[in-house]
């Protein structure tokens, strides 16, 4: 989720998955994919912005749990074998 900020000071967190279009004129408005706009404070830019770093964190997070790196309330030794994206088995020859 991303935050964002609606014309009268209220934040609120939006769903980067469900935008389909930004525009700015001159208010910026996010259109979700379901017809629902959004009119807030921030920029264009300042939106998108926000959504490729939602976006990046989901990747980083999910290659630190693939290294075995990022552990929330887990035993501290990584299970053997996991992994977030399962790499196929190579057969040696």
């Amino acid at each position: 989720m991303i935050r964002v900020t609606r014309l009268n000071g209220d934040q609120f967190a939006l769903n980067p998955d469900l935008i389909e279009r930004v525009e700015g004129h001159p208010d910026t408005v996010a259109f979700l994919v379901d017809g629902t706009k959004y009119v807030v404070r921030e920029s264009v830019d300042d939106v998108l912005q926000e959504i490729r770093e939602y976006r990046a964190s989901i990747l980083a997070t999910s290659y630190e749990m693939d290294r075995g790196e990022y552990r929330v309330g887990a035993p501290e030794q990584p299970d053997a074998g996991l992994s977030v994206v399962p790499f196929p088995v190579r057969e040696e020859r």
